[in-house]
């Protein structure tokens, strides 16, 4: 962004632009977000970071007013699929506190030199200042909303020591960690074992939507709907967990049960994900609201998401699973799934008591136990193998293409099962399902072509004229076409009902 539109931004206090940068202040030595409250400095003291790690590695402290971690990320990491972006989600998901850098490095598929380098001509500091910046934040939440000690939060949060971990707090908060824990004002206490936070998103922000739509598709056992609230469990690195969301107009609350508080900073950032906080919504309605097929659906739900992952492996055996039925037959072979080959959680919350069985167990399983058509036992567990072996690379920091490229090599998974894949398991925003029968329904409802039904299941490639004019219509939505998708789904459901 051009330092004079950002400047704009910073004058008119617009938190849009919350997390897109960081404003940093040389008079003061603090950096905010853009919608800080405070009075706005004169131009000739500003300076302009991509990230938090870059305004710290520059010697600049958080702003104590408006806590500038606590923003929405840069919708800019999920856009993107290049060297960058892949570094940020896989940074966020914190493969530099387990594998370090040479770790990073390593998944992304270059040397760390070269890393390092692209990074700090990208984004002015390197993976580890910006893993930094993260355990800070970590650190922060862990003080101001749990009972941990302060030497539990240390090393909780990613610090290697004490020592480090009381040097990177006063540095980037002016304050010690017990200093920042008693200007705390508390909230009454969590249940014992339980974090509670609250995630900021960009408004417009069409939460109770996005939790409906995972609310359709809970599996039993490993997903549960209360009527008020969205849980589910979560593989973490250091353990497992049970996650509970609740939808805010401008955020998400957030109840956290973990085995092990190092797996917080991970959980946030896969919840995130899950709900595509990140997005910057008003971009996408202006791209698809310029259409007049999308024009109402755009207007009448302003701020919708596209719900992605907290486990991309889990997600793709669930679209091979999805492939030409319904959402209600999906989830109750996944539910089948999971209870003849997942694992029990040592701590069920509700009827959340399962985690969904590894890309290993999967593997080894006989396909003819499960409980679906072979042919698409067969691809479920060849996809099972090819995640297991290494051969097929589905995370955050995946090459997007080169995923796609394995994936079609697969027997039995098609252009429809990689493309939802993409679009909620790797996080593109601009993958687009043209076959998919919710898309032509919902194409057809909103004023579509003629025609453009079709007799088929999702995934079906039957009617290819509707696809291809729903596809020719969709080259205008780029590079939010997952989005449209997601109104297109709206508008049947909303038919539906």
């Amino acid at each position: 962004m051009e330092a004079d539109i950002a400047y704009r931004a910073v004058r008119s206090r617009d938190e849009r632009f919350d997390g897109m940068f960081f404003t940093a202040v040389t008079s003061t030595g603090i950096y905010c977000r853009p919608s800080c409250p405070a009075m706005t400095p004169r131009r000739e003291n500003v300076r302009f970071y991509a990230t938090a790690a870059a305004a710290q590695a520059a010697g600049f402290r958080a702003c104590k007013r408006c806590v500038p971690g606590a923003v929405p990320g840069s919708p800019d990491w999920d856009l993107r699929g290049d060297l960058t972006a892949r570094a940020m989600r896989l940074i966020a998901d914190g493969v530099v506190e387990r594998d370090g850098v040479p770790g990073l490095a390593e998944r992304l598929g270059y040397s760390e030199r070269h890393l390092r380098r692209h990074l700090a001509s990208d984004l002015g500091t390197g993976p580890l200042a910006v893993a930094r910046a993260r355990r800070a934040h970590t650190a922060r939440v862990l003080l101001e909303s749990t009972d941990l000690p302060v030497t539990d939060v240390a090393f909780a949060s990613g610090f290697d020591s004490v020592r480090q971990f009381n040097s990177t707090m006063r540095e980037v908060f002016a304050a010690t960690p017990s200093e920042l824990r008693t200007r705390t004002t508390r909230t009454p206490a969590a249940p014992p074992g339980t974090i509670e936070l609250r995630l900021a998103a960009r408004r417009p922000f069409d939460g109770a939507g996005t939790l409906a739509f995972l609310a359709a598709r809970a599996v039993p056992g490993l997903e549960e709907w209360t009527g008020e609230a969205y849980r589910r469990s979560l593989r973490l690195p250091h353990g497992t967990g049970v996650v509970e969301l609740r939808a805010e107009d401008a955020g998400v609350r957030v109840a956290l049960t973990l085995d092990d508080p190092r797996d917080l900073a991970t959980a946030v950032a896969r919840i995130r994900r899950l709900l595509d906080l990140d997005a910057d919504p008003v971009a996408v309605g202006e791209a698809l609201g310029a259409d007049r097929l999308l024009r109402r659906s755009v207007e009448r739900v302003p701020g919708m998401r596209v719900p992605g992952s907290v486990d991309p492996a889990e997600t793709a055996f669930r679209a091979v699973v999805g492939q030409q039925v319904s959402v209600a037959g999906a989830r109750t072979t996944a539910g089948k799934l999971a209870a003849r080959f997942g694992e029990p959680l040592r701590h069920p919350v509700g009827g959340v008591r399962l985690l969904f069985p590894t890309a290993e167990a999967l593997a080894l399983a006989d396909p003819t136990e499960i409980a679906m058509p072979r042919a698409r036992g067969r691809a479920l567990a060849t996809l099972a193998a090819a995640i297991a072996s290494g051969d097929l690379v589905l995370d955050v920091g995946a090459d997007r293409d080169e995923a796609e490229r394995r994936l079609l090599a697969l027997p039995g998974i098609g252009p429809w099962t990689v493309a939802y894949i993409r679009m909620r398991a790797l996080g593109d925003p601009d993958a687009f399902l043209p076959t998919d029968l919710g898309v032509r329904r919902g194409w057809a409802l909103l004023g579509g072509a003629e025609g453009a039904g079709g007799a088929e299941g999702a995934g079906g490639a039957g009617g290819a004229g509707g696809a291809e004019a729903i596809a020719a219509r969709a080259v205008a939505w780029r590079p939010w076409r997952a989005y449209a998708v997601m109104h297109l789904w709206r508008a049947e459901s909303a038919d539906a009902r």
